[in-house]
């Protein structure tokens, strides 16, 4: 990049205030429920004290962020959830896919996700929880590696090997199972082209398996749905209710939502 496009997106020169907002919102976001410092914060974006002080009051006031009683704590505000419901709420797709998800969660008795890829994770859009008992720990707006787990092998088995953008080596390991390695991945990535499906085995939590979905209204697909079971429920007979039920919400899910003119195709 020459000296005259940098900072500059698809032709446009970034702002760099703005820019600094975006990172600060979500470095708090992905804090979750560990609050930080002024210090923390100012360090790990590189931005002056007095200027990460400035902004944190600005956004205090806007309640993008929250404080606690001594002011100097920081966290994620109630701004942010208003701006990610209104994505869930505006977002023609998920209104669809919702009844769909409850009707394999019906069918399977599971938990059923739906996810969109955001480069290099996964970001849950909605979940329905198992019937049983024993359930797995899912949460929409949960992001995940998309090298990591059923939902993000499904989305990056509809690329070919050259469009992956993977992380550097060794890949960030959830658990003991999660590929940390590009061969042990690609190698996974090609069985999944040839099933049609994805799956895993404690990839992302001890004791689950997961079976993966793209849903091909878009090309490369950018969303998926799943089933996620614990192990000590999986039997043979089990999984192959499990495919064949969701492979049929699959395929009702991609009619309904075959390109046609008059609405939005988000980017």
């Amino acid at each position: 990049m020459s000296e005259g496009d940098e900072g500059q997106i698809k032709g446009v020169r970034g702002v760099k205030s703005a820019a600094r907002t975006v990172a600060l919102l979500e470095l708090l976001a992905a804090r979750g429920d560990r609050p930080a410092r002024l210090d923390e914060l100012a360090t790990e974006l590189g931005v002056p004290r007095s200027s990460m002080y400035q902004l944190l009051q600005t956004l205090v006031d806007c309640r993008w962020v929250r404080t606690d009683v001594t002011g100097s704590l920081y966290g994620i505000g109630i701004r942010a959830l208003l701006a990610g419901t209104s994505y869930l709420d505006t977002d023609r797709r998920v209104r669809v896919i919702r009844p769909y998800l409850d009707e394999a969660s019906d069918a399977l008795g599971e938990t059923i996700h739906l996810a969109r890829f955001d480069d290099p994770d996964v970001v849950y859009l909605a979940t329905r929880e198992s019937h049983e008992y024993v359930r797995t720990i899912s949460r929409v707006g949960r992001r995940v590696p998309a090298h990591a787990g059923a939902l993000g092998k499904a989305l990056l088995a509809e690329r070919s090997n050259a469009e992956l953008s993977l992380p550097a080596e060794p890949f960030t390991a959830l658990t003991d199972n999660t590929h940390t390695d590009r061969a042990s991945l690609l190698a996974d990535l090609e069985q999944v082209r040839e099933r049609g499906y994805s799956i895993e085995h404690e990839e992302t939590v001890p004791g689950i398996a997961g079976f993966g979905f793209a849903l091909r209204y878009d090309a490369p697909a950018i969303d998926a749905i799943s089933c996620s079971v614990p192990l000590a429920r999986l039997t043979v007979d089990h999984e192959s209710r499990i495919v064949s039920v969701m492979r049929e919400v699959q395929s009702k899910i991609e009619t309904l939502l075959a390109p046609s003119s008059g609405a939005p195709d988000w980017r």
